[in-house]
């Protein structure tokens, strides 16, 4: 692959005890961290370069550790009482909603680092035979459209892990910071939007109670965490999926996969 630079030439009971509930669930000891790499060069002023898809190094080996966080973001959801509570549906779209940003905060917990390498990409006759193999939603067809890991989107997952690492949170205030991600009012179609609002806002103050012993001179910390936690809007299920579990999973559906986790006994 030409390597070149294209433009270089120029019913439910009022919230409670979610303190407990949600402590309960630990994610267990942290990994220690590498020294954080990408892999690649970061992409700067051209476009291209940032466009250019990407694989994990070490697939076996990252694929594995993002697989034992993934496990313990159902394990967490599942192990809240009043989380349980709610109405089945609610509870698959509060986990649409919350399992990509709950994984990646799950990986700042767990302290898992991981680098990139290109990928090449499909050539142009490659893509056309495969987008012309079949009418019906044609598996090769599929694996040509689906959106690849690119080294942009890697950089966006990136700066939300340095941002976490950065504030060094105690795994109290991962815990609640969870609580405050996972209970999201604004999920559509809710049928306990309210008492979910009571929930995320219960996450909330218990996460600025916790800050009190933690850090009683630093009081822009809950600031800068809430706005930590909103750069993983910038991080995308499908990169997620693309990049930590394609490699396992195959044509399975993800989210299929996640809800069967969800329910099982």
């Amino acid at each position: 692959m030409n390597s070149e630079c294209c433009c270089s030439s120029d019913k439910f009971r009022q919230p409670n005890a979610i303190l407990f509930n949600i402590l309960s669930c630990r994610g267990g000891s942290p990994a220690l961290r590498g020294e954080p790499g990408y892999g690649v060069a970061r992409p700067r002023s051209c476009p291209c370069q940032a466009r250019r898809t990407v694989r994990l190094k070490t697939p076996a080996e990252t694929c594995q550790m993002a697989s034992g966080v993934l496990v313990k973001t159902v394990r967490f959801m599942k192990s809240l009482p009043c989380f349980c509570q709610l109405p089945p549906r609610d509870q698959l779209s509060l986990l649409g909603a919350s399992w990509a940003p709950l994984f990646v905060v799950g990986l700042a917990q767990e302290g898992v680092d991981f680098e990139v390498v290109h990928a090449p990409g499909l050539s142009m006759l490659k893509r056309i035979l495969l987008s012309g193999q079949g009418h019906g939603g044609d598996v090769g067809a599929e694996g040509a459209e689906r959106a690849q890991p690119t080294l942009a989107g890697v950089h966006r997952l990136k700066s939300c892990l340095d941002k976490f690492w950065s504030l060094d949170l105690s795994p109290k205030e991962y815990a609640y910071l969870k609580g405050t991600i996972l209970f999201n009012p604004d999920v559509p179609e809710l049928k306990a939007a309210p008492f979910i609002e009571g929930l995320q806002q219960e996450a909330q103050r218990a996460l600025r109670e916790v800050l009190l012993p933690l850090h009683p001179e630093d009081h822009g910390r809950f600031a800068r965490i809430l706005l930590a936690a909103s750069t993983l809007k910038a991080v995308t299920p499908d990169l997620v999926t693309e990049l930590f579990f394609r490699p396992l999973i195959g044509q399975t559906d993800l989210p299929e996969l996640l809800a069967d986790m969800l329910f099982s006994q």
